[in-house]
């Protein structure tokens, strides 16, 4: 029976959670889940110059809010740990004597080099297949620095150090790591352990096919959070990010990823990055929430607008009216706030190009008169009343839709008039009538 599977992500606090960190991280917790195994979070935090306790908060923050609960490391423990390189002083040093007194190491200048073997280091990687590296010139391979002058520890000592204490099975990285791997496989040949198997993951590339940078918009999870995107549907959008699960399938529950996902299935070239992708899933995603889910989702959202919505009740049918137009929760603000203003903003360009037209405040007070002698205040009656005003009027049905709709909501865009006149109610939707024609008259 084989050891039980242990992965972990390794981040350095030194900036905010890229998504090319979270889709690593995400690979190993699927796969860790996948298995019945254990996810370790590791952080990597010896470069004291850079780290922040912001960016450390960031990756926290990131993690939690994808959804990807981390079995040992920090606020969690464990048996493995300090979970933060900047406590494992004593066990580097232990590892540092081991080397030392294997002659493995020499100092340089200062500084402490493994003497690397010069010969050709072979690799099965889980992604890449059969690849292989010759180390044989040290003119294009030299020997490796692992300690500085100054003490300070290289990555790639600390890293395979953590590794081995960590009882880590499976290293699941970006493809960017893949050359350091002959590196780290004679450390652990020198320290006579056996290696975890490598899988080196494809990064993601804008649809350019520049690498994904910190300046690109969508680079940080943050900025899915802070713009209106739901957690699960950034998880999915991520989950396809250079894996597939060998069907037609793109909105996937995340318990379904953790039963298809595997690594065989991670595909060797870069994953592009599309935006508009990931807002369609997000659109995707609103769609199936139920009503109360949408209205749970939207209150915080409406609250930091400064939207005074009232109660969840009040709430829940104006969502129904305008969700299959939001692709983001930020944008729900924009799409409702005229249900619940005390009084319209007129858009000036929906002014003129409606009000200001010839015989439109006209229409304004048939509607007015018409819609006042409704007895049932359903969008059918609205329509039909409507409807009925066009045709005394003789013009198109149109002139009436948007002239109700800039008195009614003060803009030419929106939900289904009949519908939104039906939920404004006919006293409000009245005075907005009478008030719009007080103003413009």
């Amino acid at each position: 029976m084989s050891d039980p599977v242990r992965v972990r992500f390794a981040p350095s606090p030194t900036g905010y959670l890229h998504v090319g960190g979270a889709r690593t991280a995400l690979f190993n917790w699927l796969f860790a889940r996948h298995c019945g195994g254990t996810f370790v979070l590791r952080i990597e935090d010896t470069d004291k110059a850079r780290n922040t306790d912001a960016a450390m908060q960031a990756i926290f923050d990131g993690m939690k809010w994808l959804g990807l609960d981390w079995d040992e490391g920090p606020h969690k423990g464990g048996g493995r740990g300090p979970y933060f390189q900047s406590q494992r002083e004593e066990i580097y040093l232990r590892y540092f004597e081991k080397l030392r007194d294997g002659g493995f190491l020499y100092e340089d200048g200062g500084s402490w080099r493994f003497r690397f073997a010069r010969k050709r280091i072979v690799m099965d990687d889980l992604v890449c297949g059969h690849v292989e590296v010759d180390m044989a010139d040290a003119a294009t391979h030299p020997d490796m620095t692992i300690r500085r002058p100054d003490g300070g520890w290289i990555f790639h000592f600390v890293n395979v150090v953590d590794d081995i204490e960590m009882g880590i099975t499976h290293v699941i990285r970006g493809d960017d790591h893949l050359s350091n791997t002959p590196k780290h496989l004679q450390l652990f040949e020198a320290l006579a352990v056996t290696p975890p198997r490598y899988g080196h993951i494809p990064l993601i590339l804008n649809s350019d096919g520049s690498k994904m940078s910190k300046r690109d918009t969508g680079s940080a999870v943050g900025w899915y959070e802070e713009n209106g995107f739901l957690s699960a549907a950034v998880r999915n959008f991520l989950c396809l990010l250079g894996w597939n699960p060998k069907n037609d399938q793109e909105l996937l529950d995340i318990k379904e990823v953790v039963q298809l996902f595997d690594v065989a299935n991670i595909n060797r070239k870069a994953a592009v990055f599309d935006l508009a992708k990931c807002e369609w899933m997000n659109q995707q995603y609103i769609l199936r929430m139920t009503p109360d889910e949408l209205a749970v989702a939207a209150e915080p959202v409406l609250v930091k607008a400064g939207i005074p919505f009232g109660t969840r009740a009040a709430l829940a049918p104006v969502l129904a009216l305008v969700r299959e137009r939001i692709k983001r929760l930020s944008e729900i603000p924009a799409w409702v706030d005229y249900f619940f203003a005390d009084a319209v903003v007129f858009d000036p360009e929906a002014v003129e190009k409606v009000f200001r037209k010839p015989g439109a405040m006209d229409r304004l007070r048939a509607l007015t008169t018409g819609f006042a002698a409704i007895a049932e205040w359903t969008s059918p009656a609205i329509e039909a009343e409507l409807k009925s005003c066009a045709t005394i009027g003789g013009v198109k049905v149109g002139e009436f839709v948007h002239v109700a709709r800039v008195a009614a909501t003060g803009r030419t865009v929106g939900a289904s008039l009949y519908h939104t006149l039906e939920v404004l109610g006919k006293a409000r939707t009245l005075a907005r009538f009478e008030r719009a024609l007080a103003m413009h008259s």
